[in-house]
């Protein structure tokens, strides 16, 4: 998923935005490359036309969707894959996750047995990285921050889709980048400067 408008980052398209010289979304895409991933889609809106050229110049397949909000644009993107299997959706703000991080999500949700999964990750990281996360659900007793990576059937995916919430402490999941100070937090951890 990249079409969406950065409006709170106030820095272009935000797939396009620079951490350490790289678009956000060229390591989420070679993180999925790397991963055992089949195929890669890069859905976009009329917002990122920038993001559109740069995601067909490495021949990823685009698809173009309506700008309608992220659920609504999410379904006419698969829809317009014609993927009837399981399927990752994954946002292309998530510049520090990993192909073993997307291997792991998969092998989990081949051993589930609902037909979703939604990745999540406690609150509690969240706190001692010093960030408050845009959301927040309490699941089970535990607060829990939604990580923007979930596996969904294709084939329904207009239908509400019983999902397992996978929760990983894992600080790669726990930043996609919003506002110029998650982008100084990815710059941090990627240095090393936060364990």
């Amino acid at each position: 998923m990249a079409g969406g408008r950065g409006s709170r980052l106030k820095m272009g398209e935000k797939p396009l935005v620079k951490l350490f010289g790289r678009p956000l979304i060229d390591y989420v895409v070679l993180a999925l490359e790397e991963s055992l991933v089949d195929r890669i889609f890069v859905s976009t809106t009329e917002n990122v036309p920038s993001t559109r050229k740069w995601a067909q110049e490495r021949d990823l397949y685009v698809l173009e969707t309506g700008s309608y909000g992220y659920v609504a644009d999410m379904i006419e993107a698969v829809k317009k894959a014609d993927v009837r299997d399981p399927i990752m959706v994954i946002m292309a703000d998530l510049p520090l996750v990993t192909s073993e991080i997307i291997d792991q999500i998969m092998e989990v949700y081949q051993e589930r047995p609902e037909p979703a999964l939604s990745t999540h990750t406690p609150l509690s990281l969240h706190s001692r990285m010093g960030r408050r996360p845009d959301s927040l659900f309490n699941y089970r007793g535990q607060l829990i921050v939604p990580a923007g990576i979930n596996v969904l059937r294709g084939a329904e995916i207009e239908k509400e889709q019983e999902d397992f919430h996978l929760i990983l402490e894992r600080m790669e999941l726990a930043v996609n980048v919003n506002v110029p100070e998650d982008l100084m937090l990815c710059e941090k951890i990627m240095q090393g400067d936060i364990l």
